[in-house]
């Protein structure tokens, strides 16, 4: 593996200049990155996912959504965006739809984490039908 120059502007490298970016909650600089990304390569998934993830920093759920979509369909075997995207619907209290994403996920790769988020949703589901 060849170490990334500052002057590599694939979509690879600039992926990795987003991810440090969102890494310093600099997530505006980090959507502008990700986008520059997918200017080179519309089909790369997983600037899709980050740029969804930066999206999320700005609190811009429903453009999050749809990058998320995209990373998914670009990829359906991306467990970490439908894990992404899982997580997202649990936010948004959309846990039916949460549950699907995070059951897609589990079934690409058993996280443990994964599997914990959505038994959450269970606990948030019964604390919800409590108030």
């Amino acid at each position: 593996m060849h170490p990334i120059s500052s002057h590599d502007h694939s979509a690879a490298a600039l992926n990795d200049q987003g991810c440090t970016l969102c890494a310093q909650s600099q997530f505006a600089q980090a959507l502008a990155i990700f986008d520059q990304a997918l200017a080179l390569d519309s089909t790369y998934c997983t600037g899709w996912n980050n740029r969804a993830n930066a999206l999320c920093g700005l609190n811009r759920q429903a453009e999050a959504l749809a990058a998320y979509d995209k990373a998914v369909a670009l990829n359906p075997q991306y467990h970490q965006a439908w894990f992404n995207r899982g997580k997202l619907l649990a936010e948004m209290g959309a846990y039916g739809n949460a549950v699907e994403s995070y059951n897609r996920a589990i079934a690409l790769h058993a996280d443990p984490v994964y599997i914990h988020s959505r038994e959450d949703i269970w606990v948030k589901k019964r604390l919800i039908a409590t108030v």
